[in-house]
């Protein structure tokens, strides 16, 4: 069956869902998304996707048009509409259609639902590799469509091989272009705690990772993540996935660590479940 998306009260096929060219999101890069999956056919973390999808929209002023059980119940009827057994279900929300090309009037919302590109199995086994590039996103704690500096990037990431892109600014670490990241030495577990977007993935692997190693979240250096004795990273797609090279340097001998590992295990029993 054909996924389905929301437009402002109005369910229609993806492929007949239009936008108008004067919207804001196009002229002006005004817009901001959120993204969740589903585990058996159910919205995994809903109340924590939509309380950032709220945030995001306050902090770029843009009126959320829409309640959080309206919302929830458009999300369950996109999800009958796939027919898949598991899907991907994107918000978007635009600065709406404008006469001047600035002035918003009123705002566009989109829900949709989406196929599930997942990470390759063999990658949680042999890990990722990727590049670091030395820059920071301006509004880290919102997600914005702009996603300008990785689709300029991509070519250089296909060119060595690599997966991602790391992003670093005067030698402390933030997060790669859709993912949080950690690091393990001497089983701590460290993540970054600045100029981030705080993912939900990242929350629950962080709760789920308490009981069992010492945490700390505060300003990483590039210098200690490639000394790391393991590095993973963390979204709604990878789950908890290792990473064993960033750019021409291994962390440690790279192969895939036992935390990572085991901390890939407690969230695959979470979802399994959920």
């Amino acid at each position: 069956m054909p996924h389905h998306c929301y437009l402002n009260g109005v369910v229609s096929p993806v492929e007949t869902t239009n936008i108008h060219i004067t919207d804001l999101g196009l002229l002006r890069g005004y817009g901001l998304f959120d993204y969740f999956r589903t585990y058996n056919g159910r919205p995994f973390q809903w109340d924590l996707y939509w309380e950032r999808f709220e945030r995001s929209a306050k902090l770029m002023r843009l009126p959320n048009p829409i309640l959080k059980d309206d919302a929830y119940k458009v999300v369950l009827s996109l999800i009958e509409q796939c027919g898949l057994a598991d899907c991907g279900i994107r918000f978007v929300l635009t600065g709406g259609y404008s006469e001047d090309s600035m002035k918003m009037s009123k705002p566009n919302l989109l829900i949709i639902s989406e196929d599930i590109h997942p990470v390759k199995p063999q990658e949680y086994e042999t890990g990722i590799k990727v590049i670091s590039h030395e820059y920071v996103r301006d509004y880290p704690d919102l997600k914005s469509t702009d996603y300008k500096h990785l689709m300029i990037l991509q070519a250089d990431i296909k060119e060595v091989g690599a997966s991602d892109v790391l992003f670093h600014k005067r030698g402390y670490i933030s997060e790669l272009s859709r993912s949080n990241v950690f690091l393990v030495k001497n089983n701590v577990l460290i993540t970054p705690n600045r100029k981030i977007l705080r993912g939900i993935t990242r929350k629950v692997v962080l709760d789920l990772a308490k009981d069992h190693f010492k945490i700390e979240e505060r300003n990483v250096e590039l210098k200690e993540l490639l000394e790391a004795d393991e590095v993973f990273t963390t979204s709604s797609t990878k789950k908890v996935l290792p990473i064993t090279q960033i750019d021409n340097k291994m962390i440690a001998d790279g192969k895939v660590g036992k935390a990572t590992k085991f901390l890939l295990d407690l969230i695959n029993e979470k979802v399994r479940n959920w």
